[in-house]
């Protein structure tokens, strides 16, 4: 099966927790309205990821359970591996590792830790996946995942991530944006973005077709007035793009659920992406994009 063949598969970051109960209603509701994946941004002042995740395990039956992404810049590698084993017995087999290196300065700055440079931190991710795969693949050792193999999901942006994702993850990860030195985020244009996803694709070389490939979308409006909206986002989110760029953006899906599900599967075609993540705001707007998709 090539990549653009490869089934749609959907997922939601939900990082909203007021209390248990809303939690779980909420998990359900992912459930409910179709997506495959449940996952947990890794940012101070959102929930902690794993127990979140085993919180969500308890009222669900099928869905994935993943992080997007944790910051591997927070993380002991040795007890990284004992927190998903756990996550991953806790929750029947379910778990799905989602590492990045770290982008945002002030949380490194209020956690104590040191943000060093993009290098530095791909080398610690590096380490990081390579110190728990090991583990996990040390009969030995303790506790050990449900899952003969907990998928591994990179995101990032740099030639050095992608390398590393190419050549170690299940699944790669793209925002369409790219970072400074700060954390601050700007969209790059739909040309940069598939220079990009050609890029690990390369690097990946004959791994390219076995390899998800996902993509966070930034917004989802369902509408008959596609130019108004996407006029009025544009100024909102990428005033330093051209408007026909913006319009063509894979992570601002603009439109009827018709003319956003065609978007999406040309996007498939033309660079392989078929895991679509989207946001907590959109979990409901971008149901019925699902449910078409699946019926096709």
């Amino acid at each position: 099966m090539t990549s653009s063949e490869r089934p749609f598969r959907f997922g939601v970051n939900l990082r909203t927790v007021d209390d248990r109960r809303s939690w779980l209603d909420g998990a359900r509701r992912v459930e409910e309205l179709g997506y495959d994946m449940l996952l947990v941004p890794d940012h101070l002042g959102f929930p902690s990821p794993f127990p979140a995740l085993v919180a969500a395990a308890g009222v669900t039956d099928h869905l994935r359970l993943g992080t997007c992404v944790l910051n591997a810049g927070f993380y002991n590698p040795t007890i990284l591996a004992r927190d998903v084993a756990t996550a991953d017995v806790s929750t029947g087999g379910r778990i799905e590792l989602g590492l990045g290196t770290g982008y945002v300065r002030a949380e490194f700055e209020t956690a104590g830790l040191p943000f060093e440079s993009a290098g530095q931190r791909v080398a610690h991710l590096r380490t990081t996946v390579e110190t728990v795969y090991d583990l996990f693949d040390d009969e030995s050792h303790a506790p050990r995942p449900t899952q003969s193999h907990v998928p591994l999901f990179l995101a990032g942006n740099g030639d050095k991530m992608l390398r590393l994702a190419a050549e170690r993850a299940d699944i790669i990860g793209f925002t369409g944006a790219s970072t400074d030195r700060d954390g601050t985020m700007s969209l790059n244009s739909p040309a940069d973005l598939g220079s990009r996803v050609q890029f690990a694709r390369d690097a990946a070389g004959d791994r390219a077709d076995s390899i998800e490939w996902n993509l966070l979308v930034q917004r989802v409006v369902i509408t008959d007035d596609h130019e108004q909206i996407t006029a009025e986002l544009h100024e909102q989110f990428a005033p330093e793009l051209t408007p026909a760029e913006f319009a063509e953006h894979p992570t601002i899906l603009v439109g009827t659920v018709e003319q956003i599900a065609a978007k999406l599967n040309e996007l498939r075609e033309r660079t392989g992406i078929s895991y679509i993540t989207v946001s907590e705001p959109d979990l409901a707007i971008f149901a019925p994009v699902i449910e078409l998709l699946r019926s096709c």
